[in-house]
């Protein structure tokens, strides 16, 4: 139904957009997810042309959309878009709001587009609101509207841009469940949505966007489950990271200490969680690794927090030949025996010359 290639959008020399590709298909649920700023709302407007692309290209049911002679009020009809600030007229009714897209564009008459919008006011459960005016009704109400106006030109496929981010946390559902039945119906839509459990439970794909591009893409389970990339990774499961270098056998462990501390106080992480950690890197670092090191050591430590998990995860990546302490030790070691006693699981790998080990703690 829809076929995306190569799509940019640049503003000035700054590229929002930059090299997307997509096809979505009739009847499919697309939710886009990604940090802010990363063009998912860029992406949506490119694709019913309230954006200019900058190159790319854009085809919707076999015609190019970005053709010289294809007519945009034509797509529009076509490809109804909901928006998070609602864009209802506020001098009109409910009624009115339905009605004078289907009368003016769609040539219906005014009884024909009343009927339609009364039986649409009655799917998102507002027909007692047909003469209310948009000012008397509560931020999920108006946007129930705004996609009961939407369905009014009976479009092919249906654009949402954050149609909850406006909305108190009580109005969230009431939307959110409209668009479930829509998807039931087997509506076309694509969904820029920060709802993670939303998007993980209706969506036929994801797609995660990072740095202007559709960085990841698959099925609910594949993002939400077993992420391949760490970019999305870390968004789904809201991992905070701290970094380190251990560059020297006389390194300050003190210092070491205090910077990982700072880091669990922002996420007010108990203090025997913070011990564990503190005495898992020590150990590991010199009892293990450093004695693995002839002259100057380079060690990377990355400490991870999960917020979604609560879980901390240590990684430990350092040069040399391939060589996991964790199983060329004695075990009978007590720094050994410390490390895999405070660790939920453990992972050793050995990529282009460079090992890593990995704890959860």
């Amino acid at each position: 139904m829809i076929t995306v290639k190569n799509l940019a959008k640049k503003y000035g020399d700054h590229f929002v957009l930059r090299d997307v590709t997509a096809h979505i298909s009739q009847g499919e649920v697309i939710s886009i997810i990604g940090p802010s700023g990363t063009g998912k709302s860029t992406f949506l407007r490119c694709l019913n042309l309230l954006e200019e692309p900058s190159g790319g290209s854009i085809v919707v049911d076999g015609e190019d959309v970005l053709a010289h002679n294809f007519s945009r009020p034509k797509l529009r009809q076509k490809m109804g878009m909901v928006f998070q600030a609602f864009h209802l007229y506020a001098h009109l009714t409910v009624l009115g709001n339905l009605t004078i897209g289907p009368v003016k564009l769609l040539g219906k008459s005014q009884q024909e587009a009343e009927s339609t919008a009364m039986e649409l006011l009655r799917t998102v459960g507002l027909s007692e609101k047909a003469q209310s005016f948009p000012d008397e009704l509560s931020g999920g109400q108006k946007q129930r509207v705004a996609i009961a106006r939407c369905l009014a030109m009976n479009p092919e496929i249906i654009l949402f841009d954050e149609p909850t981010s406006a909305l108190d946390p009580t109005m969230v559902s009431e939307v959110l469940s409209v668009i479930r039945l829509l998807a039931k119906d087997g509506m076309t839509m694509a969904i820029v949505t920060h709802e993670m459990d939303f998007a993980r439970s209706v969506s036929t794909r994801v797609f995660y966007m990072d740095e202007g591009v559709i960085y990841e893409q698959g099925s609910p389970e594949e993002i939400f489950e077993n992420p391949q990339r760490e970019k999305t990774r870390a968004f789904i499961h809201r991992i905070r990271s701290l970094k380190e270098t251990i560059t020297s056998q006389d390194f300050d462990l003190f210092a070491l200490h205090s910077h990982i501390e700072r880091f669990c106080a922002k996420y007010t992480v108990e203090q025997r969680t913070v011990h564990n950690i503190l005495l898992v890197v020590e150990e590991m670092i010199t009892h293990l690794l450093l004695p693995l090191t002839s002259g100057e050591p380079h060690i990377s430590l990355t400490v991870e927090y999960a917020e979604k998990q609560g879980e901390f995860r240590l990684l430990f990546d350092y040069g040399g030949a391939a060589n996991n302490p964790l199983v060329s030790t004695d075990p009978d070691c007590l720094s050994l025996r410390l490390i895999k006693g405070m660790s939920k699981s453990s992972n050793y790998s050995f990529v282009q010359g460079v090992n890593q080990i990995s704890l959860t703690v």
